[in-house]
C-alpha cells in the first residue's frame, strides 16, 4: 500500500508541475496556484509516507 500511496503522490506532484508551468505560460494565476497546491499535497504525502515507513521499521526493529 505504500508504494501506492507514493506513486499517487508522485504522480500528483508531476501533475501539479505541469499546471504550475501551463499557469505561468499562460499567464493564469489560478492554474499557477493550484499546481502548488498540488504539489504541495504530494510533498505532505511523501512525507506521511516516510514516517510510517520509519514507524514499521521501528516496531519490526524491537
Amino acid at each position: 500500500m505504500s508504494k501506492d500511496n507514493k506513486a499517487e503522490a508522485t504522480m500528483k506532484n508531476i501533475e501539479g508541475k505541469a499546471q504550475e508551468a501551463l499557469g505561468e505560460i499562460t499567464g493564469d494565476p489560478q492554474d499557477k496556484a493550484e499546481g502548488k497546491r498540488k504539489q504541495a499535497e504530494a510533498a505532505a504525502q511523501h512525507e506521511i509516507e516516510n514516517v510510517k515507513e520509519a514507524v514499521k521499521q521501528r516496531i519490526e526493529n524491537r
